[in-house]
């Protein structure tokens, strides 16, 4: 891919369409889902020992959904994703802090 062309990809993809859900309407009430996007680029050019040129480049796109906002009455409130792994990790990695410290107290004590 010539760097022209990935900068025009790149352009294309970081629109606010790419963030925000076409809204969605049931029974009075309107959501609009919502991501965070993060990406990142990447392009060179160069020339080897015969003359020859090249270029070429990447880039890469990620997306996550961070939550929707609800339009009820007239009235917006934000509703948050929640990611169920993290939550879980993060309960997991504290729970196993938490007994490594209590094993260590136990030991101090009887030492």
């Amino acid at each position: 891919m010539k760097v022209d062309e990935l900068i025009a990809k790149t352009k294309d993809s970081l629109e606010a369409k790419k963030v925000y859900a076409e809204p969605y309407e049931k029974d009075g009430i309107t959501v609009i889902a919502a991501a965070t996007l993060s990406g990142g680029a990447g392009g060179g050019t160069g020339k080897d020992e015969k003359g020859q040129q090249g270029e070429g480049g990447g880039f890469g796109l990620t997306a996550k959904p961070t939550g929707a906002y609800v339009i009820k009455d007239g009235k917006v409130r934000w509703e948050p994703a929640v990611d169920v792994n993290r939550l879980v990790a993060t309960v997991g990695a504290v729970a196993i802090a938490a007994l490594f410290v209590a094993l260590r107290i136990v030991k101090a004590r009887r030492g």
